[in-house]
């Protein structure tokens, strides 16, 4: 599939903050009053049964495409009903009406979904395709719980530095030239941010590598102290941005009119701009293509219901969607790394693999994957922010 004929994420990601935060009060928050205390209790599966006859799945989208589904549908015999979300939180929230068989959650929902019980355990022993998925995407922990697998890796993508060559000199090496604010103020009103309350995450990359006596390990677990600077350090950034950008297409537009300078960006509309000659740059293959703190990123991961009236027929799209042509298919509309490794054989632009670093793991180890902030902080404390933090902070930043 070419890159210029389908906009990677563009048609999902639409936030208002407003909605968000109800979303999140009707229940998509951290889970803390399932008294299971995570996952369903239910086991694995041990062996699969003759398809029902559809699955009914909610995605990204883009992860969907009648040029995968269909080839499915007539090797399977299993008719795949969509659903689009438009956000984690709609995934949340449309996972727990019980309505549906899977979910291509993100790495801010899976930890959700397992909290409340939502999920099922996964018997990758099911799914053959999974053997040959990229090792450093198994047993992560927005897709293992309990040491236990709740999902199938489907793709990934890192959140990248970019900026018009043009304008901006020297040539960033570090995210300080949209955070620290007297940089920052040369390009005001020309700074594209990324609008989801997990920008906070980003805001603590930096940090942890600017002031490590706040102590910040993971970006997604941060107490108050480190919160409230992360918070205050994008409040500081507010006045210089001149857009919160939630669509991929309106971000492309910015650059190529000269609205936006500099940005945080995915590879998709780097990618774009690339095409259409405009002279935007991103971190170079010298300094491993990410600014020298390091990016946030995304993990996308296939779970099943724990209600799933379908499982059989979840399980061969599991399996389906991993496969080496569906997956390098899936990837190049959607415009990330695919999870199948045998998925690079198969990709229509024989370098598209290369471009997106999806048999680099020195690139990955430098992505701080998307996690759900809970208010376990991982160690046995209970004092981190959680989701419903991150939402209430965002919409106060952006005013």
């Amino acid at each position: 599939m070419r890159r210029d004929t389908h906009p990677a994420r563009a048609a999902w990601m639409v936030l208002a903050g407003l909605v968000v935060f109800m979303l999140v009060l009707a229940g998509c928050g951290g889970g803390g009053d399932d008294s299971s205390g995570g996952g369903d209790g239910s086991e694995a599966p041990q062996k699969l049964g003759k398809g029902e006859g559809q699955v009914n799945l909610i995605s990204w989208a883009g992860y969907v495409e009648p040029g995968w589904s269909k080839p499915f549908e007539q090797q399977t015999g299993c008719k795949v009903n969509n659903k689009v979300a438009g956000t984690s939180d709609e995934m949340v929230a449309l996972m727990r009406t019980g309505e549906y068989d899977g979910v291509s959650a993100s790495g801010n929902a899976t930890a959700r979904l397992f909290e409340g019980g939502d999920v099922a355990p996964v018997n990758v022993d099911l799914v053959p395709n999974y053997k040959t998925v990229f090792d450093d995407l198994k047993d992560q922990p927005y897709n293992t719980f309990d040491g236990q697998p709740y999902g199938i890796p489907h793709g990934r993508g890192a959140n990248l530095l970019m900026w018009n060559g043009s304008d901006v000199s020297p040539a960033p090496t570090s995210w300080d030239v949209m955070l620290d604010p007297k940089l920052a103020a040369k390009y005001s009103g020309k700074i594209s941010v990324y609008d989801d309350p997990i920008y906070i995450a980003d805001a603590a990359v930096y940090l942890k590598s600017h002031e490590p006596d706040l102590g910040i390990e993971n970006p997604y677990e941060l107490n108050d102290e480190q919160f409230e600077a992360a918070v205050s350090l994008l409040e500081e950034q507010a006045p210089n941005v001149g857009e919160y950008w939630s669509e991929a297409e309106k971000q492309i537009s910015a650059f190529a009119n000269g609205d936006a300078t500099v940005g945080t960006t995915w590879q998709y509309q780097y990618f774009a701009l690339l095409e259409e000659k405009e002279p935007v740059a991103a971190s170079p293959a010298s300094q491993g293509f990410l600014p020298k703190e390091g990016a946030t990123g995304w993990s996308d991961t296939w779970m099943i219901s724990n209600e799933a009236k379908h499982p059989n027929c979840m399980y061969e799209w599991m399996n389906w969607i991993i496969e080496p042509k569906a997956n390098a298919e899936v990837a190049e509309w959607f415009g990330e790394a695919p999870a199948q490794s045998l998925a690079c054989d198969e990709t229509e632009n024989p370098d598209f693999c290369a471009d997106y670093h999806a048999d680099n793991p020195a690139f990955w180890k430098r992505v701080y994957y998307w996690e759900t902030p809970l208010a376990d902080c991982g160690d046995g404390s209970e004092d981190c922010k959680d989701y419903n933090e991150w939402v209430k902070a965002w919409t106060a930043i952006k005013g």
